[in-house]
């Protein structure tokens, strides 16, 4: 224990003396947290859409009405008039306007007569989130307008009405357990995979090898120690990115318990995996040029950014086995749902899992010879 203890100090005292090297590993998952947590999932507001009149009527005054209410109140979009059909579709084709309404001739009589009057809607579909939002807006005013002002006695149409179970969740509480996930692998792969390697290469581990110090020694301190660097980073993440997100769960006793719990199983697995994947690797390129892959090939499918229900199949056979999915949806249970230990029961037990058999299959690979 001794031997092992002495790998972990000299990692840990190689990690403090280089304070830019921790704050390397949280600064992207936190540049991330708050760029994408605001230019993403936020509701679409302030689109431009022109309104093409070509009825001037009663009714067509009562439909510009309801674009002023809109435009005051939820603000999805704002009315700019347009002379004629052929300009306002011109004008979305070549970006001035978001979208366009026009209102045909004899529009008012046609509603007065029950004859099913039609509204034109352009939209640039390009954009699907802009114009999404248009339709759903435009289509809630076109419901109610075909509203009857006198309720029948007798009520024929089946409504839905919707629970929500959690208040509004902005975008960045939704990606703060991804970040922090994120910045474990981030501080795993600079501080246990590159500088692992590097020592390699610089012939600090073939001084290791000249001691007495036993190769599960010498396996566990490395990893002990390059735990302990992601525990630091997870919890400074946890910290640093409620606070921006404006979430309380970290003042709760119990979620602080099970927190720790899931950011301590999360370090293990990422330190376990990349010890795998760097166990038999001598040059020191060769993390660098896989950063990007594996941060692509982890970070995304794990439901961090978009949900994994979306994903096709074959993407999903690599989230079922992505440890990164299992550190994501523990965090956002406690972070979001408050969900209790008995709701990352099954993402804690695959993370120790996970950390535990790839270090008992790196070990034997591990070279204690030089």
């Amino acid at each position: 224990m001794n031997r092992m203890m002495a790998i972990v100090e000299r990692e840990m005292r190689k990690f403090f003396r280089s304070p830019a090297l921790m704050l390397m590993s949280m600064m992207l998952p936190l540049v991330q947290l708050v760029i994408l947590g605001n230019a993403f999932g936020g509701k679409v507001t302030h689109a431009r859409m022109g309104v093409v009149d070509l009825d001037h009527g009663e009714q067509s005054v009562k439909l510009q009405e309801a674009f002023q209410d809109v435009q005051a109140n939820i603000r999805t979009f704002y009315t700019v008039p347009c002379a004629n059909e052929v300009a306002a579709r011109r004008a979305v084709q070549i970006g001035k306007l978001d979208a366009a309404v026009v209102i045909p001739k004899e529009y008012s009589r046609r509603v007065l007569a029950g004859e099913s009057p039609r509204i034109g809607l352009i939209v640039d579909n390009s954009d699907q989130f802009v114009s999404g939002a248009i339709e759903t807006e435009m289509q809630s005013l076109v419901d109610a307008l075909n509203a009857p002002l006198i309720q029948p006695k007798v009520v024929q149409n089946i409504t839905l009405e919707i629970v929500e179970l959690y208040p509004y969740i902005a975008y960045m509480k939704f990606l703060l357990g991804g970040s922090i996930a994120l910045a474990m692998y981030v501080s795993v792969m600079i501080g246990g995979g590159m500088l692992y390697i590097d020592d390699k290469a610089r012939g600090v581990h073939e001084g290791y090898l000249v001691t007495p110090i036993k190769r599960w020694e010498l396996v566990l301190g490395l990893n002990l120690a390059g735990a302990i660097k992601a525990v630091l980073s997870g919890i400074s993440l946890t910290v640093i990115g409620s606070l921006l997100a404006g979430l309380g769960v970290i003042f709760h006793p119990e979620a602080v318990v099970e927190l720790a719990l899931l950011i301590v199983a999360t370090s293990i697995a990422f330190n376990g995996m990349m010890f795998l994947l760097m166990v038999r690797v001598e040059d020191p390129l060769v993390p660098r040029a896989m950063f990007g892959v594996l941060n692509t090939l982890l970070f995304f499918p794990s439901g961090a950014i978009y949900p994994i229900e979306a994903f096709p199949p074959w993407l999903r056979a690599i989230a079922a086995v992505d440890p990164f999915t299992y550190a994501v949806h523990g965090l956002k249970e406690i972070l979001i749902k408050s969900g209790g230990m008995v709701s990352i029961e099954r993402d804690l037990l695959f993370l120790f899992a996970f950390g535990v058999g790839s270090l008992l299959v790196a070990t034997p690979l591990f070279r204690r010879t030089l």
